[in-house]
């Protein structure tokens, strides 16, 4: 099964560059990584320029006019040029671990979308953090124990441990996400009258859920470790949790403004099972 990475980021070089970093050393490398981009700077371009000179995989940069906070739109760019069976999504300053594709390729499983944990590294600790740091056990507990990481027991990797299987809408992230890409269509992608910070990704799942997909996750695998930085500005939440809870209230499978915006939503009987 190919693996497509999909890493937004916007104008963070330094974290963009340790989570390239951590994806080239990857114990199964993924089938290709894309670098969705949400209007950054020339720093940006020029470092994944430098990656792709002796990356191990596939990589493609894929930017958008800098417009505010359009995440769906830069995922559904970057979910076009993927060519991988399947995605998982992952922020531009989420660290990971080298079995972190290894693990989502062994999770996938049709007919569910994999929900990933991440441990929180203080701010104090961010600016250190690296695939050294995320690789060691005995970095992740001395980090753990002084208080530089919390979610701590996640750092634990334990494959024979069972997986949840359920439909809560509660804590999904597409900071740390999987899905099959024939999956990730079928709904349109991301909705993107998702402007400003938030509930895109809720909206995301809602749809996989009224598509007939269940939630997946594991709390020791697939783990990534995301990065302290300020809060984002909220002033267009309001709108965004309206077009989450209408995506609830209607059992709407396929948003209008997604990857295909060419027509209105297929027919309902389209959904799963």
């Amino acid at each position: 099964m190919k693996v497509s990475v999909i890493l937004t980021t916007y104008n963070k070089e330094d974290e963009l560059g340790r989570v390239l970093e951590g994806l080239a050393l990857q114990s199964t490398l993924a089938h290709e990584v894309i670098v969705a981009d949400d209007g950054s700077g020339p720093a940006t371009k020029e470092l994944v320029s430098g990656f792709q000179r002796d990356f191990p995989c596939r990589l493609l940069h894929v930017w958008q006019e800098d417009k505010g906070f359009r995440a769906a739109k830069s995922r559904n760019s970057a979910l076009r040029e993927s060519s991988g069976d399947y995605i998982v999504m992952l922020d531009g300053d989420c660290l990971v671990p080298r079995h972190f594709v290894e693990d989502h390729a062994r999770l996938a499983e049709k007919g569910y979308f994999v929900q990933g944990k991440r441990v929180l590294v203080a701010k104090d600790a961010a600016p250190l953090a690296d695939s050294r740091m995320v690789n060691s056990p005995l970095a992740l507990l001395m980090a753990a124990l002084t208080g530089k990481i919390s979610n701590s027991h996640h750092i634990l990797r334990l494959p024979l441990f069972f997986a949840f299987r359920n439909k809560k809408l509660r804590g999904i992230k597409t900071c740390n996400f999987g899905v099959y890409r024939e999956d990730a269509v079928s709904v349109n992608g991301f909705n993107e009258e998702f402007v400003g910070w938030g509930r895109e990704d809720s909206e995301f799942a809602a749809r996989l859920f009224n598509y007939g997909l269940m939630r997946k996750e594991h709390p020791f695998m697939a783990i990534c470790f995301h990065l302290w930085h300020e809060e984002a500005r909220r002033e267009g939440l309001r709108a965004n949790e309206e077009i989450l809870q209408r995506a609830i209230s209607s059992g709407s499978v396929r948003c209008q403004s997604g990857i295909d915006q060419s027509g209105p939503e297929r027919d309902r009987k389209e959904r799963l099972g």
